[in-house]
């Protein structure tokens, strides 16, 4: 990774993407490098470790998948299947089956996934109403896919942190 290459929003506009969705593709797309960036070289037996009773690496791989997933599953005005139901339960439970390198390529291809939802979304439906969750709360596909991007954001900056203190000081550190 360059690191004299600016942040992503400072590279200009993504081809294909509507101009009211660059944000959120310039944010996705911070995030999917940095996550990459981040865990190089993380030690695989800290991923489930939870500083000061915080969430996990893992949890945060994992969340930073499953709520992007979930938010466009929204923006497409569907509701949320059984497997992404479980897939939310079992965030953040400690599974030494799983790699980081695993959840970093599983976040990564979720990003793209995005980006081709995003160059696929007419801004004449951004303003359109889609009901969230089993309570059906009130948003809409711009408000959903800015979410996306602004939680994953939100996530990347917890990951940061908690890669670097357990990095820092992996002996004294909870399960």
């Amino acid at each position: 990774m360059n690191k004299n290459r600016p942040e992503v929003w400072l590279r200009g506009k993504i081809p294909d993407i509507p101009d009211l969705l660059q944000p959120a593709a310039h944010a996705l797309l911070q995030s999917s490098e940095e996550v990459k960036k981040y865990m190089i070289d993380f030690p695989e037996e800290l991923l489930w470790k939870k500083p000061a009773g915080r969430a996990s690496v893992g949890f945060h791989l994992q969340h930073l998948t499953g709520v992007t997933d979930r938010m466009l599953t929204y923006a497409k005005a569907e509701k949320l299947s059984e497997s992404q139901f479980r897939y939310l339960k079992n965030e953040g439970k400690s599974n030494d089956t799983i790699s980081a390198e695993f959840l970093v390529q599983k976040f990564q291809e979720k990003v793209n996934e995005a980006i081709d939802f995003l160059k696929n979304t007419p801004e004449v439906i951004l303003t359109q109403y889609r009901p969230v969750g089993r309570k059906e709360l009130p948003s809409t596909v711009i408000g959903l896919l800015f979410h996306a991007a602004e939680h994953s954001q939100r996530h990347v900056g917890q990951l940061l942190v908690t890669v670097s203190v357990l990095k820092d000081s992996p002996g004294s550190l909870q399960s």
